[in-house]
């Protein structure tokens, strides 16, 4: 049996439709994987206002591309911050240090188009390393990274929640 889908969905997939992957300040909802497409894996993120969406970090297999949809997203590509608004398009490639983080007051919502597609289920395996009571383990979480090609600079975060006023 092959892991490789031989067929890709078709037709719409609805907003009710998309599967919960992650909830907290940082959501992500799937709407379709890799087993969807045979591609790219399409992924909604809702930030809470001034949330970190994740410190910087460096994808070793992904390309991810973010379509703003509402709010205001802050991202660092490289050595570069700006924001981004609704309709603005954000390109984090493959091998660039990059993280991301509601820069506004009110919530903020992103298409995030992953490829090629798989790492979906990263946020599937963070959301059951961060489903502890307490605080979660450090190094389950760098083995959870680790495990999907993900560079994760946990020391940048102080930086990050001083500079754009985050709250954690």
């Amino acid at each position: 049996m092959s892991a490789i889908p031989t067929t890709a969905r078709s037709g719409v997939v609805r907003a009710d439709d998309a599967v919960p992957l992650l909830e907290g300040p940082l959501g992500a909802l799937l709407l379709a994987g890799y087993g969807d497409t045979r591609g790219p894996a399409f992924v909604i993120h809702d930030l809470a206002p001034r949330a970190l969406g994740s410190p910087v970090h460096t994808h070793s297999r992904e390309d991810e591309w973010s379509f703003v949809l509402t709010g205001r997203v802050g991202v660092q590509v490289g050595d570069s911050s700006s924001a981004a608004d609704p309709g603005d398009l954000i390109l984090k490639p493959r091998g660039v240090p990059h993280a991301f983080w509601n820069a506004g007051d009110d919530p903020a919502r992103l298409l995030e188009v992953i490829t090629p597609g798989g790492f979906e289920d990263y946020f599937t395996a963070l959301a059951q390393a961060l489903a502890v009571d307490g605080p979660p383990d450090v190094a389950r979480l760098v083995d959870v990274a680790q495990k999907f090609g993900l560079d994760i600079d946990p020391g940048s975060i102080p930086q990050l929640v001083e500079t754009h006023g985050l709250v954690l």
